[in-house]
């Protein structure tokens, strides 16, 4: 028996596993992250790895406490974390509607970067442990938009919720005039790249159906 574990709670991440046919469980790390890079790459990376290893420890630990009731099991424990930038500056959900408005100002006719980083932890039915993490990096276009595009969308409140102050699967689609590299990393997991490096490990994701 094997099975997928991700290590977070976004709906998107998990539209987007089920989209490549993957079956898993959602079990969110709850831990506070702790951030002690600078660049937008060795953030995701660390935050990613965060999550990983924090659910995977706790799997190893309840196994090692609670022998009588696990059946040895091949896991896989999948973290990701996704930031967006603008230059060197990382660009987090707002705070409320102003903020919203001036970040897509300052995001209006530019280009910037999203960023996910992906930590894949296995362990195997004998409790042993193995890590392989990865980066990917999108570049995204806006056209520019005028202050009532600005205004109508943030009122829409698709906004606040969102890094960056927008979410690309939504309405404001009609603002981006360009994606070089992945879209699905920009919205939350780049699951082309996910499936290629688990192939590259000879991991199969067939091997992980209940």
């Amino acid at each position: 028996m094997s099975r997928i574990i991700l290590a977070s709670a976004s709906p998107r991440r998990k539209e987007l596993l089920e989209q490549i046919g993957a079956e898993f469980e959602i079990c969110p790390a709850k831990g506070e992250e702790t951030i002690t890079k600078t660049k937008p790459e060795d953030i995701v990376e660390e935050l990613s790895r965060q999550k990983a290893e924090e659910v995977a420890a706790g799997i190893v630990s309840y196994n090692e406490t609670h022998k009588e009731l696990v059946t040895p099991e091949d896991i896989l424990v999948i973290g990701a974390d996704t930031i967006v930038a603008f230059g060197t500056e990382i660009l987090g959900k707002p705070k409320d509607s102003r903020e919203a408005k001036e970040t897509l100002r300052m995001l209006s006719g530019q280009t910037h970067q999203v960023y996910t980083g992906v930590t894949l932890v296995l362990i195997d039915k004998t409790g042993r442990t193995g890590e392989h993490g990865f980066v990917e990096k999108t570049d995204v276009v806006f056209y520019t938009l005028d202050a009532g595009e600005i205004a109508r969308y943030v009122e829409s409140g698709e906004s606040l919720d969102k890094a960056g102050s927008y979410g690309i699967q939504g309405s404001f689609a009609a603002y981006v005039r360009e994606i070089r590299g992945d879209y699905n990393n920009v919205v939350g997991l780049p699951v082309g790249r996910l499936y290629q490096e688990l192939k590259k490990l000879g991991i199969s994701l067939a091997d992980f159906s209940r």
